[in-house]
């Protein structure tokens, strides 16, 4: 019986930080959001739902210019029902995955046959268009008629699992799931339009999937990535675990001659084992000295620091996947609150500690 007071207290603390992730993004996105997009706070589901067909598959800076073409072309649903299916493929050419073009010109003509030219203004009613799924649904129903439907896009897979430290994979059965239940439950209902566009821009300008900027992030006191410091290790994703080549950046934080050091507990590569601090990057980078004492201030909030060092690249193959690693010591000359709940080690204590192969090769070839 003592399983349902501590069950109980749990989701009275789940429920608050959904609270304060939902005040807070919208105080965020009304005082602060500043990006543009030529889709952005309109009302008119024909305009919404080209932007999201074009968005699909494509880049916003690359889908911009080509949404605007469309709307100038096409300024009506009618005028792209109507229009030559060899000029449409035409003004698409270049954006790729054709059958998104199709599939416009299908829908454009369904709902000028069917729908009088208007759009179906219910969530079930859009899901049964060509090429318009829950995504979509969502984003034009939240959007044009504000019925309280939570787009979830890599964006919004991004900010939740690491708001709520979610260690499901993104990519899952499961995961897409439980994701889609969370960003729900968090969704503002008096507004959903401008949740859906908040939780979206906030991905895509703070939470931002390579160092995001987590010290100016109004989230952050609530956020259980930052506290945990696993920031860099989510979203999870199961196809990330299988790649067969990763990138991985160990910051080597020393203070006052102790280490920074972390134990793999994820359902990952070396598992159990020990490692430096890790940032992992879809590249290669060869960091130079502005560009890490950035990430270390954007990120960590750290600003008093001496690069020592950056090492050459090591290599490890596994059996299915190769690592290439990359050593950078960084000598704090304060102690950052976003490091200091972590386990820190003297070096004498280094030695007895389980570390991958690739590590150690490194730890043999210098002086820590």
């Amino acid at each position: 019986m003592a399983i349902l007071p501590v069950l109980a207290s749990f989701i009275t603390i789940f429920s608050a930080m959904e609270s304060a992730f939902t005040r807070l993004l919208m105080h965020w996105h009304r005082s602060e959001n500043t990006r543009q997009m030529p889709w952005k706070g309109i009302k008119d589901p024909y305009k919404i739902w080209l932007s999201e067909i074009i968005l699909q598959q494509t880049r916003v800076e690359q889908g911009w210019t080509y949404y605007e073409r469309f709307i100038k072309k096409y300024p009506k649903i009618a005028d792209l029902a109507k229009a030559n299916d060899g000029e449409v493929f035409k003004l698409w050419e270049g954006l790729g995955y054709y059958n998104r073009c199709k599939n416009l010109l299908e829908t454009a003509r369904k709902i000028v046959a069917e729908y009088q030219g208007k759009f179906p203004d219910s969530y079930e009613d859009l899901l049964t268009l060509k090429g318009v799924g829950p995504y979509t649904a969502a984003a034009i129903a939240s959007f044009a008629f504000q019925l309280p439907y939570a787009v979830v896009d890599g964006n919004v897979y991004r900010v939740l699992a690491r708001y709520f430290a979610v260690q499901l994979p993104i990519d899952s059965s499961e995961g897409k799931k439980y994701f889609q239940q969370l960003a729900e439950r968090a969704l503002d209902q008096t507004d959903p339009a401008g949740f859906n566009q908040a939780i979206m821009d906030f991905g895509a300008t703070i939470c931002k999937p390579f160092a995001p900027t987590c010290i100016e992030c109004p989230l952050q006191q609530h956020c259980r990535a930052f506290k945990e410091s696993t920031v860099n290790h989510l979203p999870v994703k199961e196809k990330r675990l299988t790649k067969k080549k990763r990138n991985f950046n160990y910051f080597i934080f020393e203070f006052k001659k102790k280490f920074l050091i972390q134990k793999r507990t994820g359902k990952d590569i070396w598992e159990n084992l020990y490692e430096f601090y890790l940032l992992e990057s879809d590249e290669s980078i060869n960091w130079d000295q502005l560009a890490i004492l950035d990430f270390l201030s954007a990120q960590l909030g750290i600003h008093g620091a001496i690069v020592k060092d950056q090492s050459a690249l090591f290599t490890q193959q596994l059996t299915h996947q190769q690592i290439k690693a990359r050593f950078i010591p960084i000598e704090l000359l304060e102690m950052p609150n976003s490091l200091q709940k972590l386990d820190w080690y003297q070096k004498s204590k280094i030695a007895a500690l389980p570390f991958p192969k690739i590590i150690n090769e490194w730890l043999s070839k210098t002086q820590l």
